[in-house]
């Protein structure tokens, strides 16, 4: 028999729940990166100093934003942004969030992804595209 869960079965912050909350991820405003935004998508990276894994994520994202049109990659020292890292429910190091034109997250993803992931995190916004536990929609938020 399945156990209840104790909070009713609502997603818990940080786990994919297909896109069902209905919430759409939070804004971040190039104002709150300190560059701007690409035209097509920006590439947020958390980053920390004594990271094995984020050297190796920041020549990823590189290499992706320098092959797709539009697409920026800003890398974001976690130790020195600890209010934004916060406010964005970044736990680990590297994390990578996707945002839309406008500065919407859309995906985000712990650990180091593989090229070919970044590029699927890109182009799909869902439809099976993304392989699973690589690339989750941003933790429901509530509207304000």
């Amino acid at each position: 028999m399945p156990r209840e869960r104790r909070n009713g079965g609502a997603p818990v912050g940080g786990q994919d729940d297909g896109g069902r909350s209905g919430h759409p991820g939070p804004r971040i405003e190039a104002a709150d990166l300190g560059e701007e935004l690409g035209a097509r998508a920006t590439l947020v990276q958390f980053s920390s100093a004594f990271c094995a894994p984020c050297r190796a994520t920041r020549r990823v994202l590189g290499e992706v934003a320098r092959m797709v049109p539009g697409v920026a990659h800003v890398e974001i020292d976690a130790e020195a942004r600890l209010e934004l890292v916060r406010s964005l429910g970044v736990r680990k190091t590297p994390t990578v969030l996707v945002l839309d034109a406008g500065g919407r997250v859309v995906r985000r993803a712990v650990g180091q992804p593989r090229k070919a992931d970044v590029i699927a995190a890109l182009g799909g916004g869902g439809g099976g595209a993304l392989p699973p536990g690589v690339w989750a929609p941003p933790p429901p938020h509530p509207p304000p």
